[in-house]
């Protein structure tokens, strides 16, 4: 008998930290290196956010938290869904947890038994199917394709449903593509949803203020309202407010299942940090004009990167609506060689090889469950974007 739990053989490390990690080494080594690998805004925290911190210290709000948040953050986030989403959710049928993951986690800790089935649609972020394992649950993969911009369609999530299946994941606007689905295109899953009463839906809305354009977020329980009793809709305050650090994310949902995750999490870690819950309350409740110079940003990031990668040999590049990745193919240069006469044969020899030759760091897209793609982060200055994707072209330049 080992001394390790079975479950870990079934769970793979996540290859975003692993690459962001590589970039780290490359860099304590002396290399030159543009990491575009990590999932974090290169903006500070508001000022308002952060003096809201520094009051909580001078009050002494430093003791143990309630499991599920401290009342003013719950009040908060319930005005937020209500303000914003045009969701009626009382304060205890909110949580908050250690970011975002913990919330997905606990929700999927405190549902599975073996057998059960949790539906997540290809590209996916790289933590459910592995968060879904280490719970004893199966995950089933919908496909999407670059046709229709990696965006989950309605015949796909019907063809993946079955008896067993306890959840559907839906991450709107997408970690790793960025696609965002618009009403009609939300409307056309959660109508299939309807015929399921079997299956619960996990939203993933932690990208929801990073839309560009005229797109307008929505999220399903507001498309739907006959899903809002079978809805958990999970957010946070890390990409919108620049919190990555501060590590808080929450959820609304049913009242018993929240009450079932603050039972998971009284035993695993209890209440998140109190002084970045009261900093996450002046997220929520305090001033918003940082989210339109974040959005207009990121969309003009957004529109170099997508630009100057659609203009590198071998590399095709749709246009994202959201978040701050975008997800080329290089399907047309598996089989090349670099310069050095190795053959590259899957999407992360090409990110190696890239980071090798270039010092630019990304993500392979079979980490995220499609390739031959990438992911790449433009959470960084111009500057670096346009250095970065210079070196990209000259590296898929010199492949033969």
């Amino acid at each position: 008998m080992g001394f390790l739990a079975d479950a870990l053989s079934r769970v793979k490390p996540s290859a975003t930290i692993v690459m962001t990690q590589k970039a780290r080494d490359l860099k304590a080594q002396g290399r030159d290196v543009i990491s575009l690998s990590v999932g974090e805004p290169d903006f500070d925290t508001p000022e308002h956010i952060k003096q809201a911190a520094v009051d909580a210290i001078a009050r002494g709000e430093t003791k143990y938290p309630p499991v599920s948040g401290i009342v003013p953050l719950r009040e908060a986030i319930a005005r937020k869904f209500k303000r914003e989403n045009g969701l009626d959710y009382k304060p205890s049928q909110t949580i908050v947890g250690t970011g975002g993951k913990q919330v997905i986690y606990n929700a999927l800790l405190a549902t599975l038994n073996p057998g059960d089935e949790v539906v997540i649609p290809r590209p996916y972020w790289v933590s459910y199917p592995e968060m879904v394992g280490l719970c004893g649950g199966t995950p089933v993969f919908a496909e999407t394709t670059m046709a229709t911009n990696f965006k989950l369609q309605p015949e796909e999530l019907e063809r993946a449903i079955t008896p067993k299946t306890k959840w559907v994941i839906l991450n709107s606007p997408s970690n790793p593509s960025g696609a965002a689905y618009s009403h009609a295109e939300m409307k056309a899953l959660t109508d299939v949803l309807v015929r399921h009463p079997h299956v619960w839906v996990l939203t993933d809305d932690m990208y929801e203020h990073l839309v560009y354009g005229d797109f307008t977020f929505v999220t399903p329980a507001q498309v739907e309202p006959a899903l809002y009793e079978r809805t958990l809709t999970m957010n946070g305050v890390s990409k919108s407010y620049a919190m990555t650090g501060w590590r808080i994310g929450y959820a609304a949902g049913p009242e018993h299942l929240i009450k079932a995750m603050d039972f998971v999490q009284g035993q695993q870690t209890s209440g998140a940090a109190t002084i970045s819950q009261w900093a996450a309350v002046a997220a929520l409740d305090g001033p918003q004009d940082h989210l339109a110079q974040f959005r207009a940003a990121f969309q003009t990031r957004r529109d170099l990167v997508v630009s100057m990668l659609n203009q590198t040999n071998g590399l095709r590049c749709p246009t994202p609506e959201g978040a701050f990745y975008v997800y080329p193919s290089c399907a047309e240069l598996i089989g090349k060689r670099t310069p050095e006469g190795r053959v590259i044969e899957t999407d992360e020899d090409f990110v190696l090889g890239l980071l090798e030759a270039e010092g630019v760091a990304s993500v392979h897209g079979s980490a995220f469950g499609l390739g031959p793609n990438l992911r790449i982060s433009y959470a960084t200055s111009n500057q670096l974007l346009e250095e970065a994707c210079s070196r990209i072209q000259r590296f898929c330049g010199s492949l033969r």
